[in-house]
């Protein structure tokens, strides 16, 4: 089976090529790809992905090869560009004041030979800015793209520190985003305060998503909230479940409350039956 390099570049778009001039590659290298107009530079993050595990599959007669591994002058090349983007973003920043709407800029990125000038912001709403591109174009004499971003592309764009004291998953892992819902919240007794389960994205953690199947599996053991329970000649409610260690925490009718183990829980239970 046909297997592909995947690369990724710096306005985080990926791509799959092959290796038809059978470079010698690892993940984390620099390399030069074929891009509209002119060349590229992206850094490879898989060097063998089958084509059945590529999500949206690309039609093979689009598919081009490496062009070739960065050079020394393809790097200095790099640099040159990354300044030339810092006084790029000033000029931006310069322009945009002569106009009605407000957007946040981001970041600025160049293709590598300069054919391509990307700007990522974040703004309120749509906004129209067909007459701003031209003006952008006008100055920079490049073809120009602005694309606005989502809060969690705005997360991965600018990074930081997570709650748990490492980098931000979508900077130094995570390639696609997970769907996280209030429901897997709930599902591990998190409800409570929304706030500190929420990210700088204003999105709930996304590593409430990779726990969900834990919870859920753990839950099978445990009884559901509000089951009733006869404990010390008292009736008592399930209040709340804590998988990790193994507790359930009862309350009376009179707000009295005691915490068992699952092991206490369910002989409880069996001399209740």
């Amino acid at each position: 089976m046909q297997e592909y390099i995947k690369v990724i570049f710096r306005t985080g778009r990926e791509g799959y090529y092959t290796n038809n001039k059978e470079y010698c590659i690892e993940p984390d290298l620099d390399v030069i790809i074929s891009a509209e107009r002119g060349e590229d530079i992206g850094r490879i993050v898989n060097c063998a992905v089958p084509l059945d595990q590529i999500e949206k599959k690309p039609d093979e007669k689009e598919i081009t090869s490496i062009k070739r591994i960065a050079t020394e002058a393809d790097l200095k090349q790099l640099e040159i560009v990354k300044k030339k983007e810092l006084e790029t973003e000033k000029k931006f920043l310069e322009m945009i004041t002569k106009h009605p709407f407000t957007m946040k800029l981001l970041q600025t990125i160049y293709q590598l030979d300069g054919n391509k000038l990307t700007f990522f912001f974040s703004a309120d709403g749509r906004i129209d800015f067909r007459d701003f591109v031209r003006e952008l174009a006008s100055e920079f004499k490049t073809r120009i793209e602005l694309h606005q971003t989502s809060g969690r592309e705005d997360a991965r764009r600018l990074g930081g520190l997570g709650m748990c004291g490492k980098t931000y998953c979508c900077v130094s892992f995570l390639r696609k985003f997970n769907q996280v819902t209030i429901q897997m919240a709930k599902d591990q007794n998190l409800l409570s305060n929304l706030s500190k389960i929420s990210g700088p994205c204003g999105r709930l953690h996304c590593c409430l998503h990779y726990e969900e199947d834990f919870y859920l599996k753990k839950s099978e053991e445990f009884p559901e909230l509000g089951q009733v329970i006869k404990f010390k000649d008292q009736k008592m409610y399930v209040e709340k479940n804590d998988y990790y260690n193994n507790r359930i925490n009862l309350i009376a009718a009179d707000h009295e409350r005691h915490i068992v183990t699952l092991e206490e829980f369910k002989e409880i239970e069996k001399q209740k039956k």
